[in-house]
């Protein structure tokens, strides 16, 4: 892809599912991967960007092969059903969680089955969909979850995370990044616990966060990124810690496909805000295992969804 430098190790036979990919972090994941030779399939909500998505991709590489799947992380329903489309297919070799809100409401909202919306759309949808999903992994699968470092800069009310007691947009944001990286460490935790036995890990949880990545300082891809010159002098006065987002999306790429990657692991810029993937230190809430017992049980009763990991 003429986006990159350098080009990606082969990923010719594999198959990869990305959510939110119809722009952002996730069209340039999902770029390349195609781009490198595995089957992707592009989801998210709107059937018009997912084929404008598919359209650029196909522009730099026709050979690329992309299929859309629409589904609103917001939704318990569309999840469901969007997964259920994918079980007789050949099983996934990776799933890349990015989907999410980072614009959120000013107004505390709802997703239409009751939960806050943005920890709907941002967390509990990816529960409900990895859940339904897991049987479906490939051996040696990797689950990419999309972490932040507002992790780092907001506290985490566990007793109230719908936010029904104050809500405010940044809090919003903020608390369901930290209930993504609590989920996405859980995980990897119960995958290593249903396979202790062996010894062996089929299937492993990262989560990448993609530094301080912006519109403005990404390339054109017309009906994906196409910000405005306004936007593209703000962004470039921020030059010196911020990146584009074909940039950031090396990060989610490198946990996905490089060899020394490993569940349970936090990748990020090297330089936190921007650079080439490093492995970095989650925060401590992210990685309690206490924690991420209570959150697991939220998001089971806040779904409606049973999540096994193992027989």
């Amino acid at each position: 892809m003429s986006w990159y430098p350098t080009a990606m190790p082969p990923q010719t036979g594999k198959r990869y599912l990305v959510t939110g990919a119809n722009a952002g972090i996730g069209f340039f994941t999902s770029a390349r991967l195609a781009g490198a030779g595995a089957h992707v399939v592009l989801a998210g909500r709107s059937p018009e960007r997912l084929e404008a998505a598919m359209a650029a991709i196909r522009g730099a590489r026709p050979e690329a092969s992309v299929e859309p799947l629409v589904i609103d992380t917001a939704s318990l329903d569309s999840v469901r059903a969007g997964a259920a489309r994918l079980l007789h297919r050949p099983p996934f070799d990776g799933v890349v969680a990015n989907a999410g809100m980072v614009h959120t409401p000013e107004q505390r909202l709802e997703s239409p089955d009751g939960n806050e919306l943005v920890l709907a759309t941002n967390v509990l949808g990816h529960f409900a969909l990895l859940a339904q999903l897991l049987p479906n992994l490939a051996p040696g699968a990797r689950i990419v979850t999309l972490g932040s470092l507002s992790s780092r800069l907001s506290t985490f009310r566990l007793d109230d995370l719908q936010l029904e007691r104050g809500y405010d947009s940044w809090r919003a944001y903020a608390q369901s990044k930290i209930a993504t990286q609590v989920f996405a460490f859980e995980l990897d935790r119960r995958l290593r616990a249903a396979t202790a036995p062996t010894r062996t890990l089929p299937l492993a949880s990262l989560v990448a966060h993609p530094g301080y990545s912006v519109g403005g300082r990404t390339p054109r891809v017309p009906g994906v990124n196409e910000p405005s010159t306004g936007k593209r002098f703000r962004d470039a006065l921020q030059g010196a810690w911020t990146q584009g987002k074909h940039r950031g999306a090396e990060v989610p790429l490198h946990a996905l496909t490089a060899p020394d990657a490993e569940g349970g692991q936090f990748w990020g810029p090297r330089w936190t805000t921007k650079g080439a993937p490093a492995l970095q230190t989650p925060t401590r809430t992210s990685t309690d295992a206490a924690i991420g017992t209570r959150f697991w049980a939220f998001a089971e009763e806040a779904t409606g969804t049973t999540f096994r990991v193992g027989t």
